[in-house]
């Protein structure tokens, strides 16, 4: 990631002296080998044990083990799916959040200018609203594919279909949660035939009982997603696997598990306290089950004759942490509204108490009115403040983040209002303001966190983070671990979330093993999820031109002949702001490229150096 960070840095700490070498592509000589990217959901790194992920532990002491690794900011999920593709930060490929303001409808399904992106429909709309391919770049699948590589997504749809977002049509052979619906992307003949052949319904199991996350009053799921990802993985073994090799071709495959990321936020094993949170039985078993999934594959490539000539990637899109829904600042916690827990902050209350600040009408995302005085508030997560046809502010909520953009001519004064507003809540870790909108004591300049790109979708004027902090006693074990946020989302206290800028959500699980792989090699250095096409690609022969700038870096170090390179470690402060709100933000470099750790005011966010 290239960008030039801004404010006051702290004394930067090298940790290894050896320049990084870089290691021949494949000779041309020599097929190229095969790739199989497993990314678990929500998968923290220091989750993952012998004992919680045998499969996955395994592969990490075998391979490579990327102890160092990152999630991109904002912590969500097609964030980290666009990055995975295409290799770019999100400053380039405009993916700021699963759910984005992009000026107009783009889903067939609503009228609403916001696009949630989990949704293969609204990525659909949005490549036709942004020159037939909104994330601006090429894919690492789009790459392969027309050089002559076979390719493959299965598993959650949203970041399926970001993998390969130009492949509409069967290009990519893509099987979602979608697949068979009236919404899902259309199949080959001959795959639907094998399917049959083999036993397997032409339409997606659906998640079963593992589907409802429940309310205050009653609990979420009590199973992990047993049923939808055995039906996936027997399809990828016993289908698509055995056509990948029959195609004579080498092939990428992605398998995206949703577990254990959609266990963890509706597990029921903590209605309404923060203990065991997502480190109840519930959520372990949905590691588990990604880790079954995962131990089943590399079987399936085994008993095909593939396990010498195929590498295999890990990684998670994010960490994660349990969702707390207390303040002691906020107003919006001060009414009764349905389905929330009195006292609770409900869905949408940056949107309620910015309104009440800035004394703007509160509206829904699609422009109609918020009855807070009827127990209603703001639904969909998304926000307008202001009028439907000139709204002030537009509020995009991730999770533990929210995106705020500032459409009007006046975004320049109304900035400094909307910041001020925030900074007296003390669910408010980080904020971040455009470049363009000028220093705003207590906020660092999106730069620094490489949100300024080549990106053709509109990026958000403010983004804020929210606090995120360690529950007692189980911080002595493993502050990660034991990380709870403030979230922006309806999962009840006790639920899971991730979207902050703590390093329980930045630090992802990496490992990698294979034939172009180091064995038993500990990775020192930083990495991300934007490292993974670079590197894939350099151990295929794969061109992959680019539109931007904020590219990652070919993980030489992991690779055999390379060496680790010299790292950094640095910190930027804001100005303070009145009451002494300040920004921090905690970075790693390698050369040009720059890793994010975490962010926020000391001591609301788990992770920030001392």
């Amino acid at each position: 990631m290239r960008f030039a960070a801004a404010g006051a840095f702290s004394a930067g700490l090298l940790f290894a002296a050896s320049a990084a070498a870089e290691p021949a592509a494949t000779p041309h000589n020599v097929p190229p080998h095969n790739v199989v990217i497993f990314v678990a959901d929500g998968l923290r790194s220091r989750i993952v044990t012998p004992e919680t992920a045998p499969e996955m532990a395994a592969i990490r002491t075998q391979g490579v083990d990327f102890q160092n690794s990152h999630s991109l900011y904002p912590t969500v999920t097609t964030v980290n799916a666009s990055a995975i593709a295409t290799g770019h930060r999100i400053g380039d490929t405009g993916d700021f959040g699963n759910t984005l303001w992009v000026g107009a409808a783009v889903s067939p399904a609503s009228p609403s200018h916001f696009a949630g992106l989990e949704d293969d429909p609204t990525l659909a709309g949005m490549n036709a609203r942004f020159g037939g391919n909104y994330l601006h770049e090429i894919s690492l699948l789009a790459a392969a594919r027309a050089q002559g590589f076979a390719t493959a997504v299965i598993g959650k749809s949203g970041p399926v279909g970001v993998q390969d977002v130009t492949a509409r049509s069967g290009e990519t052979l893509i099987i979602d949660d979608s697949t068979g619906s009236p919404d899902g992307l259309p199949l080959p003949a001959d795959m639907k035939a094998a399917m049959a052949a083999a036993g397997f319904d032409p339409y997606t199991e659906d998640r079963g009982l593992n589907g409802s996350s429940g309310d205050y009053l009653m609990s979420g799921v009590h199973v992990a997603n047993v049923q939808q990802q055995d039906w996936l993985t027997g399809l990828t073994t016993k289908v698509v696997l055995p056509r990948l090799k029959a195609s004579g071709k080498p092939f990428i495959l992605v398998f995206w598990s949703r577990d254990p990321d959609g266990t963890q936020h509706s597990n029921g094993d903590s209605l309404n306290k923060l203990s065991p949170g997502i480190n109840g039985p519930t959520s372990l078993a949905a590691i588990r089950n990604a880790d079954n999934d995962l131990r089943r594959i590399r079987e399936a490539l085994k008993a095909l004759g593939l396990d010498q000539t195929t590498d295999i990637l890990v990684t998670a899109d994010h960490g994660f942490s349990t969702v707390s829904r207390t303040s002691t600042t906020s107003g919006s916690n001060r009414r009764t509204y349905a389905n929330v827990k009195p006292g609770s902050l409900p869905p949408g209350f940056l949107a309620i108490d910015l309104a009440a600040a800035l004394k703007l009408p509160l509206l829904d995302g699609v422009g109609l009115p918020v009855d807070l005085k009827g127990g209603l508030y703001p639904r969909g997560e998304t926000e307008t403040l202001g009028s439907a046809s000139h709204p002030s502010v537009l509020i995009a909520d991730n999770g533990g983040s929210s995106l705020l953009y500032l459409p009007g001519p006046g975004a320049k004064a109304l900035a400094p209002r909307v910041v001020a507003a925030m900074l007296k809540q003390d669910y408010v870790a980080g904020v971040f303001v455009d470049d363009t909108l000028g220093k705003i004591p207590g906020t660092l300049p999106t730069s620094a966190i490489g949100l300024i790109g080549s990106a053709v979708t509109p990026r958000p004027q403010i983004v804020v983070s929210y606090k995120s902090f360690v529950m007692n006693p189980c911080a002595r074990t493993d502050p990660e671990l034991c990380a709870v946020e403030i979230s922006e989302s309806a999962y009840t206290e006790g639920q899971g979330i991730h979207g902050s800028f703590s390093r329980a959500n930045t630090h992802n699980f990496m490992a990698a093993v294979g034939p172009d792989f180091k064995a038993g090699f500990v990775d020192p250095a930083p990495v991300s999820n934007a490292d993974w096409a670079p590197t894939v690609a350099r151990i295929l022969g794969i061109s992959m031109p680019a539109n931007g700038k904020l590219t990652g870096r070919v993980m030489a170090e992991a690779l055999p002949g390379g060496a680790t390179p010299v790292f950094s470690a640095a910190t930027i402060r804001s100005a303070k702001a009145a009451g002494g709100f300040e920004t921090v933000l905690d970075t790693q470099t390698v050369g040009e490229e720059v890793y994010l750790d975490a962010a926020g005011m000391p001591g609301r966010v788990v992770g920030l150096r001392p």
